[in-house]
């Protein structure tokens, strides 16, 4: 299903392409979406990185992440909700760790609300719970929400 998507390092130049799948994946009531000025941050930093899904000429997904020594940590993964249910959001996943694995991560960490439906997506990628902060997020929509850590090695399962 993904065989028409291609996985790119975004660039400067890409942040109007990221914006666009940014606003159509993420829910204003939970307040999660960063801003253009957050996320050029990352462009300037060299542990971090942003890679953007293509489906052609169309922006169909992003991830970022920074690496920090033997860690890395998913920042944020969209998916545009036109495309979901492709395989791309895994696709982004297996190019976070495969990026990580190349600059010397063994650990993959991520934060999300406990009740985002991405959960059954990380899982099936290897990640487990391993914490939790209750009443963490407060969303636009006034709702309070706890935040799961979730955490995958590849010293655990062999993979690097």
């Amino acid at each position: 299903m993904t065989a028409d998507v291609r996985l790119a390092t975004a660039r400067v130049g890409d942040l109007a392409a990221v914006m666009r799948v940014m606003d159509a994946a993420f829910d204003p009531a939970y307040g999660e979406a960063w801003s253009g000025a957050q996320l050029l941050t990352l462009f300037a930093l060299p542990s971090a990185r942003v890679c953007i899904a293509w489906n052609g000429d169309r922006p169909c997904g992003f991830s970022a992440a920074r690496i920090a020594g033997p860690e890395s940590e998913l920042l944020l993964l969209a998916v545009d909700p036109s495309f979901r249910g492709r395989g791309i959001g895994a696709l982004l996943i297996d190019d976070w760790q495969a990026w990580g694995a190349e600059q010397g991560a063994e650990d993959y960490f991520l934060e999300m609300r406990a009740d985002n439906d991405a959960a059954h997506l990380y899982g099936r990628a290897g990640f487990s719970e391993c914490g939790r902060r209750p009443a963490y997020y407060r969303g636009n929509d006034g709702a309070i929400r706890d935040a799961v850590t979730m955490r995958r090695s590849s010293r655990q399962d062999g993979t690097k």
